[in-house]
């Protein structure tokens, strides 16, 4: 039986991170070494097997409800945990002075093959199977690294997901060999409108066709990785259908500039303006019909969400550590109901977060509707994420105000859950 994709991915990622030096400039040289030991076990075990765990025998019984990832994705969330510690975490600070992620940062993601993980095979990556399950996980390890940082490695990889599920033949082998070439300057997806909720009149970026080509017309706000992206993914309205359209950067009348936020200014956020944009109509992504831009947009719900899982999990575990060595007459401030309380309802909000994005990923990879999943954990997340964020500020006191404490930083973040849309996709 072939070896499980996912375990390939673990295994490449795990042995690019050893021998990249990486692993030997953080220190933890001995760790990445036991992973990698590890990992080969877990291979020869699910060969000696027949596969993984749950390619069970036929007449093997079978759980109906078990939320434990498998080995594989177990081992994956283990090597991007570490690189988010080891490599975001310490570059996140920076990444939001400088209003986008340091090259640094990308070159190594760029070698362990987070992108190539995301195409399969059959074009030249790494990957045999779509899995929003998988890559939820790693979504949120990724967050908790640093949601900003997260986002902009994210990207391509999205981008990546929606040439697989919607793209024609011809364009596959076109976007994926880009993304393979340059996976952190290729590309970026562009969803999100600027119209604001008080001027409903604003029109959205529009799509007209002209012969051989398609004319496009409007902005897009908050693109990530706005101004290192080659091409574009661009959404926009065709008749009464919302279509993807691949817009490269220097085409005339396609104009970049950077758009600072609150938070998630690591993810080098950009404003897109579309000035009658003329692309061949080879551009248009797909066939001519059956493009489902609600799956897209669900989607992209999940990865969010599971970013904002991710970041709400470094609050939880910074301020327990915080309020645990915090003395105040003379003992920890965590022995006063109203500090434990506040913890305790963190961890209760992230689970049910997480719970609702993991529902929402399975269905969509078992082929179900989750239109409805989906907005649920956006809507939960959205709620939730700030709360977390403000009470994360709220346990430090003054400290959560100050940069000198990680979680003001994650405050700002963590806002971004109930504004963002569109972007990324899991």
């Amino acid at each position: 039986m072939a070896a499980n994709p996912v375990l390939k991915g673990g295994l490449r990622l795990l042995n690019a991170f050893a021998s990249s030096g990486l692993a030997e400039r953080y220190g933890v040289e001995e760790q990445a070494r036991e992973l990698v030991e590890r990992a080969a076990r877990l291979g020869v075990d699910l060969l000696a097997r027949g596969g993984d765990r749950g390619a069970s025998e036929p007449s093997a019984p079978k759980r109906r409800f078990d939320l434990t990832p498998t080995e594989s994705q177990e081992l994956l969330r283990t090597t991007m945990r570490r690189f988010a510690l080891e490599v975001l975490r310490e570059a996140a600070d920076d990444a939001d002075v400088a209003l986008g992620p340091p090259a640094e940062v990308l070159e190594m993601a760029g070698e362990l093959g987070l992108v190539e993980l995301a195409i399969p095979e059959a074009h030249g990556g790494a990957g045999e199977e779509r899995s929003p399950v998988t890559t939820a996980l790693l979504a949120e390890e990724l967050g908790y690294g640093d949601m900003a940082l997260g986002a902009a490695l994210l990207a391509p990889v999205s981008v990546a997901h929606l040439a697989l599920d919607h793209g024609t033949d011809d364009q596959r082998r076109d976007l994926l060999a880009r993304l393979r070439a340059e996976p952190f300057v290729a590309a970026s997806a562009a969803l999100l409108e600027p119209r604001p909720l008080f001027d409903p009149r604003r029109p959205s970026t529009r799509a007209r066709r002209l012969g051989d080509v398609y004319r496009l017309r409007g902005e897009k706000s908050l693109v990530i990785l706005a101004e290192r992206a080659r091409f574009f993914l661009v959404s926009a309205k065709l008749g009464k259908e919302t279509r993807l359209f691949v817009v490269e950067r220097d085409r005339p009348g396609v104009s970049v500039r950077p758009e600072p936020t609150m938070g998630l200014r690591g993810a080098g956020l950009g404003r897109l303006e579309l000035s009658d944009v003329e692309v061949p109509a080879g551009a248009l992504l797909g066939e001519a019909d059956g493009f489902d831009h609600q799956r897209v947009v669900d989607l992209g719900r999940l990865a969010w969400s599971a970013l904002a899982v991710g970041q709400g999990r470094a609050v939880l575990d910074y301020v327990k550590t915080y309020c645990n060595d915090r003395v105040a007459f003379g003992e920890p401030i965590t022995n006063r109901q109203s500090v434990a309380f506040m913890i305790a309802d963190i961890a209760i909000e992230l689970e049910g977060m997480r719970l609702l994005g993991w529902r929402a990923a399975a269905r969509a990879e078992r082929g179900d509707p989750f239109t409805r999943e989906a907005h649920l954990c956006a809507v939960q997340s959205a709620a939730y994420a700030m709360k977390i964020g403000t009470d994360g500020v709220q346990l430090l006191g003054g400290s959560g105000y100050i940069r000198e404490h990680p979680v003001e930083r994650w405050y700002r973040h963590l806002r971004a859950a109930g504004v963002m849309e569109g972007g990324l996709s899991l």
